[in-house]
């Protein structure tokens, strides 16, 4: 991985989520903000561990799904936060070869480690632009998704655990509607994102955890991320705790309650 730049801010003196996603994971690219908050969360809730971990596996075999039965080989991953491997085109290329793959996020740290997400096959590729999931005109309008990803071909789109550092849910839907409608009829939207539907009064305590270290968190009901997908064809099981979006072995293995998964997830096809 590249080591971060010295002209990059990095943020130090805020929280981060894919910072505190990383601590929690056993990654070394965080600050003391983060791990605070990371501590605090798992101290007000044992389960933030195996949720994060749930999630990672669902964007692994959401991955697989389509580019193996859905045949997908364009992907915009937005908030793909630091590299850890097997990372998306890890996964799909492992698939399909061909596979291209764009991925994006805020963080400066994700920048300076950007070549661990560009480490292509020879037959596909992979891109990395530097922006906010509040700007989709911004992600759309960059050269590298432009010179990467033809928008005319169908087009995965994953918002995995990224929607629920947006508090308002106007604006949540609406940014990543304006991504959507940027895609052809026979694209895909994969989500996951936060709730506390399943352990309510701990997962309060996680929400104080990340706000109180300067980081937004915003858990939201069934009702609510069922919203997300709206006006498109939704896969079955639906939305689901992550582990239980079509299980494989990894993910049975991964949760022992219910209750220590966290993550609403779901898959859509645009007709």
């Amino acid at each position: 991985m590249a080591e971060p730049r010295e002209d990059l801010d990095l943020h130090t003196d805020r929280a981060h989520g894919a910072r505190i996603y990383d601590y929690v994971l056993g990654g070394k690219d965080n600050y003391t903000l983060d791990r605070e908050a990371a501590e605090a969360a798992m101290r007000a809730w044992p389960g933030l561990r195996t949720s994060m971990r749930s999630n990672r596996a669902f964007m692994q075999r959401v991955g697989r799904f389509l580019a193996g039965e859905c045949g997908i080989r364009q992907f915009l991953d937005i908030g793909t936060g630091i590299p850890t491997s097997p990372n998306l085109h890890e996964v799909v290329q492992e698939t399909a070869p061909d596979a291209r793959i764009v991925y994006t996020d805020n963080d400066p740290i994700v920048l300076a480690h950007a070549r661990a997400l560009m480490a292509s096959t020879p037959q596909g590729r992979t891109a990395y632009v530097h922006a906010d999931l509040r700007d989709p005109a911004a992600i759309l309008a960059a050269p590298q998704l432009r010179a990467a990803l033809d928008l005319d071909r169908p087009v995965a789109l994953l918002a995995i655990a990224v929607l629920h550092f947006i508090a308002d849910d106007d604006e949540a839907r609406t940014v990543l509607g304006k991504l959507v409608e940027a895609l052809p009829s026979g694209s895909y939207l994969a989500v996951s994102t936060g709730t506390a539907d399943f352990d309510p009064e701990p997962l309060a305590g996680v929400v104080r955890a990340y706000e109180a270290n300067g980081e937004v968190m915003k858990l939201r009901n069934h009702a609510q991320v069922e919203r997300f997908f709206d006006g498109l064809e939704l896969l079955e099981p639906g939305v689901v705790q992550a582990h239980k979006w079509r299980p494989d072995g990894i993910a049975r293995g991964l949760v022992k309650k219910d209750t220590d998964v966290a993550m609403y997830a779901g898959v859509a096809r645009k007709p």
